[in-house]
């Protein structure tokens, strides 16, 4: 299994120097965070107060503390009421030294907390602002989460909660190349700049294959060709991706069939089933090592 080692610093340090406080909180700001601190920006994140005996009043360290523990590994942590003059002193003493202010609060919350981009621009030329909502334009003020965009999305088929929060951590890249997005243009133009991150239209950008059609269940990487589907085995489950000609052509020889790995073949029924048989007949461990020799493209599930 592939390590998340890129999680570290990142070499090239793009963002070194560069000062972000964040008033995001649950997983999309502290995601993008993460990113933004491997890649050397000095990250500030200023949390609500705590209730008595909590560390953090986000509510993602009550939903998975570890998930929380590693996003903020990097981050100054500071807490602020910003319903009050003492906590809205504190926001901006922050944004007087801040490159780049990070918040996923609806429109309407920003605007009872001060935080119109107008205003801001006024009092702070220099700074931009990145806003992740649920959605972009009139959409901005809807209540949502991860598992509504992905179903709106077209993501989910169903009752099957998804793998993984997909939304979330694809809205957290979009919201990490907006913020360089906004340093890019300061260094061109001198100022600050407003961009805005929906975790709908992050969703649908992941959706994309499937409008598409290439991850439909008629498409070629949604089961229609058989060299890139998930099998069962004796003993698991493998996925497999032979999808290009030459893999493809392997996995029909060790299987049997003729050599011929063309989509038309790829497509019929009798090759999706001389190879279910195949690999169903075979351990895992015999699939892993087929899979090495032939150079196969093969990941075994173990049931």
């Amino acid at each position: 299994m592939h390590s998340p080692s890129s999680w570290s610093a990142l070499p090239l340090q793009p963002l070194r120097g560069i000062r972000i406080l964040s008033l995001a909180l649950n997983l999309p700001g502290p995601a993008t965070l993460l990113r933004c601190a491997s890649m050397g920006a000095q990250c500030t994140k200023l949390e609500p107060p705590a209730a008595p005996g909590s560390s953090s009043a986000d509510p993602m360290h009550t939903y998975c503390e570890q998930a929380y523990n590693d996003m903020h590994a990097q981050v100054q942590r500071l807490q602020a009421d910003l319903k009050t003059p003492e906590g809205q002193a504190q926001l901006h003493a922050e944004l007087a030294r801040t490159e780049v202010l990070l918040t996923s609060f609806r429109p309407t919350a920003l605007r009872k907390l001060g935080l119109d981009w107008e205003q801001l621009q006024e009092r702070y030329p220099q700074l931009s602002m990145v806003r992740i909502f649920g959605a972009t334009g009139e959409a901005a003020d809807t209540p949502g989460h991860d598992l509504t965009y992905q179903a709106e999305a077209g993501l989910l088929n169903s009752e099957h909660m998804p793998a993984s929060l997909l939304a979330d951590m694809t809205g957290a890249l979009m919201a990490t190349e907006a913020i360089l997005q906004t340093q890019m243009h300061r260094l061109r133009c001198g100022a600050g700049a407003l961009l805005d991150v929906g975790l709908f239209q992050a969703a649908q950008w992941l959706a994309q294959p499937l409008h598409w059609g290439m991850s439909a269940p008629q498409g070629d990487v949604g089961g229609a060709h058989a060299g890139y589907r998930t099998y069962r085995c004796q003993d698991g489950l493998v996925a497999i991706a032979a999808l290009e000609p030459h893999f493809a052509a392997r996995l029909c020889a060790a299987a049997g069939l003729p050599a011929r790995g063309d989509v038309v073949t790829m497509r019929q029924a009798a090759t999706h089933e001389a190879i279910s048989r195949f690999v169903r007949e075979q351990p895992v461990a015999h699939l892993q090592v087929m899979a090495v020799q032939q150079d196969i493209p093969l990941h075994a599930m173990l049931a």
